[in-house]
């Protein structure tokens, strides 16, 4: 599994700034804020995404979607979960997906591999047949909300 240590930090560091998020390094041993599901998974407080060097990068990707997703004037209210919809969810599941190819040397096959080993869940079984032939409810969400990335 892919970890924030695989990848150049910088690389993400701008990722996220284009949606003006930013990226808190937390050190090695401390506990990541905002973090929904503990542990080595990111954290969300505001338009920030907390993260170790340890952090999955597709639990990093994936809170930074989320919020993504949210209208600007809703993220200062974030603080760990900031699901408000099954839509939003799916939105933000879609887009890591797209936003993985932005990255050398991870790209979306990658992305969904590690999305399965994790344990996502998907009617159809894995993130590959989720993303290929389940989510145009997703990518019309984020086209009806200009956030699909340009190509």
């Amino acid at each position: 599994m892919l970890r924030l240590a695989d990848v150049d930090e910088q690389v993400i560091r701008n990722l996220l700034r284009r949606y003006a998020l930013q990226l808190e390094h937390i050190a090695e041993g401390e506990t990541i804020p905002g973090s929904y599901w503990g542990e080595t998974e990111a954290g969300l407080i505001g338009s920030t995404v907390f993260a170790r060097s340890d952090t999955p990068l597709h639990s990093l990707l994936h809170e930074a979607c989320h919020l993504i997703v949210l209208p600007v004037e809703r993220r200062a209210q974030v603080h760990t979960d900031a699901t408000d919809s099954i839509a939003e969810e799916d939105a933000a599941c879609y887009l890591q997906i797209l936003l993985a190819d932005s990255l050398p040397g991870v790209g979306r096959e990658r992305l969904m591999t590690d999305m399965d080993a994790w344990g996502y869940t998907f009617r159809l079984g894995s993130a590959r047949a989720w993303f290929e032939n389940d989510a145009d409810d997703a990518r019309d969400w984020l086209e009806a909300h200009s956030l699909l990335p340009a190509p």
